[in-house]
């Protein structure tokens, strides 16, 4: 794991983790699991997925995805005008 993506994790699990400082690390990872819907052993879960949940722990589930943000477009026909360079 390359030092920015274990720094991504820590800063994204501290005021998760501070929610409930009671909890150990396994279980903190094993709540993440579940909220995130992974049902395979606690040992595959990807540093990918604990990031995802965690920067959109609290966000409302409409709401896009940070990486696609900036792409996204309401509207279908927008969208598909701007695909094709029609617009911009």
């Amino acid at each position: 794991m390359k030092c920015h993506r274990l720094n991504e994790v820590l800063e994204l699990l501290q005021p998760y983790w501070s929610k409930d400082s009671d909890l150990n690390l396994i279980q903190i990872l094993q709540k993440i699991a579940d909220e995130a819907g992974f049902e395979k052993p606690l040992a595959e879960l990807s540093d990918e997925v604990i990031i995802y949940h965690l920067k959109m722990h609290g966000t409302d589930k409409l709401e896009p995805i940070p990486g696609i943000k900036k792409d996204y477009e309401e509207d279908f026909k927008t969208a598909i005008l701007k695909a094709r360079g029609i617009i911009k």
